[in-house]
């Protein structure tokens, strides 16, 4: 992070910051409109660490990355004051549970060092109040469990910052609508609603609903998502002169209501309902519903559903001593530490592994947030092995008569507030949770670790056969009317000129990348080679138009299949030139990278 900063700081210096009216990116480079090109010392932008060649080409100044162009616009552009229509991002395109994951994980990034901080200090105060070492009465245990609940009751405010930041929009107006949520009117409401009868108050006729929305996630974050748009239109047609008086007011006005009538309350609906599906399934059949509910209950967490369970806990202790569907709280919470802790083990980084480790160990002692939403919603394969470990002890459990005495922190320490037929089975149905996500998660690795130099070579083969993938003359590199590509610096490889706006896949392997522009894709070989296949040259320009794709991020492929569709007779007749490069993009882990071209197969020679 800290070198695509300056990479984008230097590049920003060079070109100057009052030069630039217009910044987008495409699969390599920066795309740049400046006032006056002649002040670009073009030679001085060569020499930046990370910039691979700059050069104006079409009357727009182009700074070649490669890789990490999408990190390095993005800093860019928090360096530059630039209006929102004058900075326009190429996003890859991800299909819509990638798109989830990536937007909570992104959010929850920023906040992991104080979510893992106040864990800590939440497993502490449980230690010393197991063990009588504080009273939870005296001032001491208080100051402690402020401290640990700080970050945990005041999430929205967290969330709204790094949300922000995630949708490039008003921080201190998110910042407010997070105190919307948490305004004592809406808060003391929640409390109070059981006592008083009265669950919401009245905005024009339309019901505000009191919801304790201490320690949500999702309202927030969908909120922020929603004023991104607001904000972005309410700036546009608001007069410069009256932004500052007029624009936060609209945008308060509009979204404060919102949020608190339809965002907010939206899980809190939902989990009503979740919630007598729960008791239903309890009471037809208690070993399915344990599975179903020990399963599922961390997507109830995540869209801030599972409070409406709490009640149910509760009621059946008052009436029957325990609750039947409190194990599933303990065998979930669990399996995030088993299948953190296996991640742990996976992990590469250092600074990772000690952050896995810590929000392992805090899973343990009930809380998972730093696990589930720091590392196994992250990397998604531990999630599922979580999930799916929680159910199956959940299940054990719930079959030999297991329940909860008391409604408390589901942890290792809450174990003698637990009964069952035998002791033992509680023992077994935790191990069970705790063995299965580890060992799950140890088997299907985390998905997105880093390949070392030495894990890559291994699985490669020393060529590569690859079916021409579209109708048409195949071109070595040097015939490209690009320098990125037909000198070579981009990687090796070869290029077509189609005759048919058709592309195919040259080989088997996995989608690595799609960009939204629909120009550029990326593959990774069976035998792990990285390409980048860039169809013609500026198309980025069209933003999408003229192409249909079939495929998207993390699909598998086999040889021959339809990727992308172009008009191409649509895209001469604009000017393009619709020459296909084909990019080696690991190159680098190869002391040679050869092409071997003919029509009906190009084989890549790997050294």
């Amino acid at each position: 992070m800290s070198n695509n900063r300056e990479t984008a700081k230097q590049i920003i210096q060079i070109i100057g910051e009052e030069n630039i009216t217009f910044m987008t990116h495409c699969a390599t480079r920066l795309r740049l409109n400046v006032t006056n090109e002649s002040t670009v010392d073009l030679n001085a932008l060569d020499q930046v660490e990370g910039v691979i060649k700059a050069q104006v080409k079409n009357g727009q100044l182009q700074v070649i990355i490669g890789a990490k162009v999408a990190q390095v616009f993005e800093e860019a552009s928090k360096l530059v004051k630039l209006s929102d229509d004058q900075i326009e991002s190429t996003e890859v395109k991800k299909n819509i549970i990638s798109q989830l994951i990536e937007v909570i994980s992104g959010c929850f990034g920023p906040v992991i060092p104080v979510l893992i901080g106040c864990g800590m200090v939440k497993s502490v105060a449980a230690i010393l109040t197991t063990f009588k070492l504080v009273e939870p009465t005296s001032g001491t245990y208080q100051v402690i469990a402020l401290i640990g609940d700080l970050l945990f009751y005041f999430f929205p405010f967290f969330l709204a910052v790094s949300a922000a930041k995630k949708f490039k929009t008003h921080e201190f107006l998110a910042i407010a609508l997070a105190g919307a949520l948490m305004y004592p009117t809406i808060q003391n409401g929640a409390l109070n609603a059981a006592e008083s009868g009265i669950t919401s108050l009245s905005f024009l006729g339309l019901p505000v609903l009191f919801v304790n929305y201490k320690s949500t996630i999702i309202p927030i974050i969908l909120s922020v998502w929603m004023m991104s748009y607001v904000h972005k239109w309410v700036n546009k047609i608001i007069p410069d002169t009256f932004k500052v008086l007029f624009v936060p007011m609209i945008v308060l006005f509009i979204m404060v209501p919102l949020e608190l009538i339809a965002i907010g309350p939206f899980g809190s609906y939902i989990g009503q309902g979740v919630a007598k599906v729960v008791s239903y399934l309890y009471t037809t059949n208690g070993v399915i519903g344990a599975f179903l509910f020990g399963t599922f209950r961390p997507l109830l967490i995540i869209f801030g559903m599972h409070y409406a369970i709490t009640p149910i806990n509760a009621q059946l202790i008052a009436e029957y001593g325990y609750s039947v569907i409190s194990p599933a709280n303990l065998t979930g919470n669990l399996a995030q530490a088993g299948a953190t802790l296996a991640t742990f083990l996976l992990l590469k980084k250092k600074t990772e592994k000690t952050e896995a480790l810590t929000a392992g160990a805090t899973a343990l002692f009930g809380v998972t947030e730093p696990a589930m939403f720091g590392f196994n919603l992250k990397y998604k394969k531990p999630m599922i092995c979580a999930m799916v470990a929680g159910g199956i002890g959940a299940a054990y459990i719930n079959f030999w008569g297991g329940g909860a005495t008391a409604v408390i922190l589901p942890g290792l320490l809450a174990l003698p507030t637990y009964i069952a037929d035998n002791y033992i089975h509680i023992i077994i149905g935790i191990s069970i949770s705790i063995a299965t996500a580890f060992i799950g998660t140890l088997v299907l690795g985390i998905g997105e670790k880093e390949a070392t130099k030495e894990d890559v070579i291994e699985i490669h083969t020393d060529k590569l056969d690859v079916l021409p993938f579209a109708k048409g003359s195949v071109l070595p590199l040097e015939k490209v009317n690009d320098a990125v590509f037909s000198t070579g610096v981009m990687g090796n490889g070869f290029a077509i000129e189609p005759s048919e706006g058709k592309v195919v896949a040259p080989f088997n392997g996995k989608v690595s990348m799609v960009f939204e522009t629909k120009h550029a894709i990326g593959i990774r070989s069976d035998n792990g080679v990285e390409v980048l296949i860039h169809i013609g040259l500026d198309t980025v320009n069209l933003k999408g138009k003229h192409f249909n794709v079939y495929i998207q991020e993390g699909d598998t492929i086999e040889k021959g299949q339809l990727l992308v569709e172009l008009d191409l007779e649509k895209l001469k007749e604009l000017g393009y030139d619709t020459i296909i490069p084909f990019i080696v993009t690991n190159g680098a882990e190869f002391s040679k990278v050869t092409p071997n071209i003919s029509n009906e197969m190009v084989t890549i020679d790997l050294v």
